[in-house]
């Protein structure tokens, strides 16, 4: 394993536009053979899925108030708040994709190094999540692009939780599906469980025990690393300034047609918003927080035009490889879903 240290002409670079953006070019672009790892603190920042709806998880006007970057990943999974009190880890690997989607891979060393800092409770649960005494410390999401994938997560040290809990506002039904009133009962951050010799740690103190701990070493010099070039960066500000830096890229479009269905499965919420004319839907977006390697636009084009029934509806959607494109939810889960409407 090895470091690709993200740092510009010597200095971090804080700005979530730029960071998150790292991955696509790491795993498409500059393709080093094997398992690197990225770590960097992010700005104030909301970070939501690929496939998410930023007007219906973000409110938007106190996050522009208060200056907070909005960036939309190039994986799936979940809306984050992101600030200094935060770390961002990344596995890029390149070659072996025998670890694509296990999530417990991703996060065991992590909470290894914690329970070396006498967090003995820390672990690794659910479909994507770390926690301590239950309460979630860490989303994790994962993207793959042929013979290389990005997995990785959030660690939420010092988080301004305040801030988190007015910018987010996560789908009710996704909160109560798990038994939770509020985002606030179901986060937690690492810092108030640290030993008293640690509690003065800054989050930069924790990123730096973090890796030394990974790599097995002492001193952050004796971690193998690849430094970014010129040639590098100047890759990368082209990919910010053509896709992931623009506002199409990152609010995406607003759909706002008649009706709104959701619905948190066991492996994550989905939803549909759409028209319905003469009895046919006429236009439709569908939005999720599933992680896929295939095309979720398919599923939106097999029902455009379909009658508003539900026979027309599983017979559209009975054409779609739903489990390729979107996950393991059946044809008469999405069906269900569809016809709460009208």
């Amino acid at each position: 394993m090895f470091l690709i240290d993200t740092s510009r002409n010597g200095q971090p670079v804080y700005n979530a536009l730029v960071n998150q953006s790292l991955d696509a070019y790491l795993i498409n672009d500059l393709h080093l053979e094997g398992h690197g790892l990225i770590c960097y603190i992010n700005d104030p920042a909301v970070i939501i899925g690929r496939y998410q709806n930023a007007y219906a998880e973000v409110n938007l006007n106190y996050m522009k108030e208060h200056q907070i970057q909005l960036v939309r990943r190039t994986s799936g999974g979940g809306a984050v708040y992101h600030d200094q009190g935060n770390v961002i880890f990344e596995n890029i690997v390149v070659g072996d994709t025998s670890g694509f989607r296990d999530f417990q891979r991703v996060g065991a060393p992590i909470v290894d190094a914690l329970h070396d800092l006498g967090i003995k409770d820390a672990e690794v649960r659910g479909r994507n999540d770390m926690a301590i005494n239950g309460k979630k410390f860490s989303g994790m999401a994962m993207v793959k692009k042929g013979d290389a994938y990005a997995a990785g997560g959030t660690l939420m040290f010092d988080l301004n939780g305040e801030v988190a809990s007015t910018v987010l506002t996560p789908d009710i039904g996704k909160l109560e599906a798990k038994g939770i009133k509020s985002v606030d009962a179901r986060i937690t951050n690492i810092k108030p469980y640290l030993p008293a010799q640690y509690q003065s740690w800054t989050s930069e103190d924790f990123k730096n025990y973090l890796l030394c701990h990974l790599f097995g070493v002492e001193r952050l010099a004796d971690i193998p690393t690849y430094h970014l070039t010129d040639q590098d960066w100047a890759a990368i500000d082209a990919r910010l300034d053509n896709l992931y830096g623009t506002d199409e890229w990152n609010y995406g479009h607003n759909p706002g047609f008649s009706h709104y269905v959701s619905h948190h499965f066991p492996i994550g919420t989905v939803s549909f918003n759409f028209n319905v004319e003469n009895r046919h839907i006429s236009e439709i977006r569908l939005f999720d927080d599933f992680f896929t390697t295939g095309d979720p636009h398919l599923i939106e084009a097999a029902l455009v035009g379909v009658e508003y029934s539900a026979e027309a509806i599983k017979a559209a959607l009975s054409k779609v490889d739903i489990e390729q494109n979107l996950s393991a939810v059946s044809v008469d889960e999405l069906t269900a879903l569809l016809m709460r409407v009208l």
